[in-house]
């Protein structure tokens, strides 16, 4: 005996398994490079990460980064996209994650992260 299913039950069955299916993600190579900016930025001892005026090391700030790219990151299919959606701006109120340097200097995370991502990107 076959049994139907109500029409908001079987559209919610579908748009579940098409959600699933159509999730985007990086090509290996990718994957590698969003890596690579993750470890450079829990590497970093002598600068400071700053969230929503809030100072974070850089083993916090990766935790951090590897948390939001797994919850919000399904649009991101390369480096450069896990900077701008993901690493530049705080999602819930927009502003700039920064980062401040040993030297008092403090910058754009999106700046330092696409500095990182091109130096890593002669290095290869």
């Amino acid at each position: 005996m076959m049994r139907r299913r109500s029409l908001p039950a079987a559209l919610m069955a579908l748009t579940t398994g098409m959600a699933g299916a159509s999730r985007a993600a990086p090509d290996d190579m990718e994957q590698a490079r969003i890596e690579r900016l993750l470890r450079y930025v829990e590497a970093q001892k002598r600068a400071t990460f700053v969230r929503n005026g809030k100072a974070y090391s850089g083993r916090e700030a990766a935790l951090f980064l590897r948390a939001k790219y797994a919850k919000m990151g399904e649009h991101v299919t390369t480096a450069a996209q896990f900077i701008e959606q993901i690493a530049s701006r705080s999602s819930t109120t927009g502003e700039p994650y920064l980062v401040r340097l040993a030297d008092g200097r403090t910058v754009a995370a999106a700046k330092a992260l696409r500095d990182e991502l091109a130096r890593m990107d002669r290095a290869h």
